[in-house]
């Protein structure tokens, strides 16, 4: 079964840092690029960044750039997303899917997991 966890969510102040991981089984993470999303409450899915299959090239969205780092490890079959300076509107489920790009395969609901929550105080 293909399954990707989330873990590494949890409570910060503003300004606080959480490390995100994205696990995969059932699959060989390398060959895919992945992408984070994230979703808060009332609020539709938006896409935070990807990384390609490699790592050799990240992307990020405008709210997140300069804050958030995207890496893999290929070896642990792991994606992270690294968060600093967190801000109370980056508080979300934070997902990780296959596929990268703005609009990619990782949209459907079937190649995301099923998300950690990252709430950020003020």
């Amino acid at each position: 079964e293909v399954q990707l966890v989330e873990s590494g969510g949890g409570e910060v102040q503003s300004g606080g840092s959480l490390r995100l991981s994205c696990a995969a089984s059932g699959l060989e993470l390398s060959n895919y690029a992945v992408s984070w999303a994230r979703q808060a409450p009332g609020m539709d899915l938006e896409w935070v960044s990807s990384i390609n299959k490699g790592g050799g090239s990240t992307d990020y969205a405008a709210a997140v750039k300069d804050r958030f780092t995207v890496t893999r490890d290929d070896a642990k079959n792991t994606v992270y997303l690294e968060m600093n300076n967190l801000k109370v509107e980056d508080t979300a489920v934070y997902s990780c899917g296959l596929g990268g790009g703005r609009h990619g395969s990782w949209t459907l609901r079937s190649n995301r997991g099923p998300g950690t929550q990252v709430t950020v105080s003020s």
